[in-house]
């Protein structure tokens, strides 16, 4: 009964996400994926006879020699992409002081940025991961896939309690995705050591970070004395969080943490977008379509 009772809670949620998704995508983000991914390349279309105007550089000249008369090559967009995502389902992923819990966030994100995707005809795959990779889903074009993916996250959510070991993970997918992809690595990044193999995967890969935070993370309430667990170790940690100094350093390295965290992606050249469990569904569409329009700019600069 127990077991049932639990497929039918995580039936629930991910009905909540596909209900909330389909409306965010639809109202929201339509048509702009597109032009904020771009795919492959370009691939040969055809071949047609020359047009005044047309380039002679593209001038197909065998053709030309067998018929008697100009013709030129016509390419066009290999528009589709293989759109993986990394998500992080560790022991932390169960927190959330905002309203739902990080990996309740991350499944979301990861639903509206693969329905974007599949509406564009891309395939989307999965690999859930804590200090190993937990689950790896091929990727696969649809809706269907779309909503086992969200399905896949939250049924992971802290699998095995595992810690963040992005490294590690990083290491292993390069040998899972050799084509290169369009990889969303999305975690709260609580993990170290792993700057090499993030600038690794950013040359093979269009990498860009959605980093998942909670707001007790980032600031100490003054509460008294509180036990602060890290859910990943098992440490606990007695503060006097009515101290002045002690909230102080709490904060201070909360946002050496976060500056330091900016700093590898800037310096791996990724894009990144910050997401909190406080956000509301407007924040979170709002900080996406940041993202999409500067990458559509950058793109219409080159």
């Amino acid at each position: 009964m127990a077991e049932i009772a639990k497929l039918e809670e995580l039936r629930k949620r991910v009905n909540k996400i596909r209900i909330l998704t389909l409306r965010l995508v639809n109202e929201q983000l339509s048509g702009e994926y597109h032009s904020s991914f771009k795919g492959q390349g370009i691939e040969f279309d055809e071949v047609r006879p020359y047009e005044p105007g047309d380039d002679v550089r593209s001038i197909d000249w065998n053709v030309t020699a067998r018929t008697g008369t100009p013709h030129v090559k016509r390419y066009s967009e290999e528009r589709e992409l293989t759109v993986v995502f990394l998500v992080d389902v560790s022991g932390s992923q169960g927190c959330g002081s905002g309203g739902r819990t990080k990996s309740e966030l991350s499944a979301l994100v990861t639903s509206i940025l693969a329905l974007a995707a599949t509406e564009n005809g891309d395939n989307v795959g999965l690999v859930n991961f804590t200090d190993r990779i937990v689950k790896y889903v091929a990727p696969r074009r649809g809706r269907t896939a779309v909503m086992r993916l969200v399905r896949d996250v939250l049924a992971d959510e802290g699998a095995g309690a595992g810690r963040t070991g992005i490294a590690n993970v990083l290491k292993r997918f390069g040998s899972l995705q050799r084509r290169r992809a369009l990889v969303f690595l999305i975690s709260d990044f609580l993990d170290g050591g792993f700057s090499h193999e993030l600038r690794v995967a950013a040359r093979r890969h269009d990498l860009v970070a959605i980093s998942i935070t909670d707001p007790a993370e980032r600031a100490l309430p003054d509460a008294g004395l509180v036990e602060v667990a890290d859910p990943e170790t098992g440490e606990v940690v007695l503060l006097d969080s009515a101290s002045p100094a002690v909230r102080a350093g709490f904060d201070a390295a909360a946002a050496a943490a976060r500056a330091a965290l900016v700093h590898e992606f800037e310096s791996a050249g990724i894009d990144e977008v910050a997401l909190s469990t406080a956000d509301s569904d407007d924040d979170i569409v709002a900080k996406l379509r940041r993202l999409f329009i500067q990458r559509a700019k950058r793109g219409a600069g080159r």
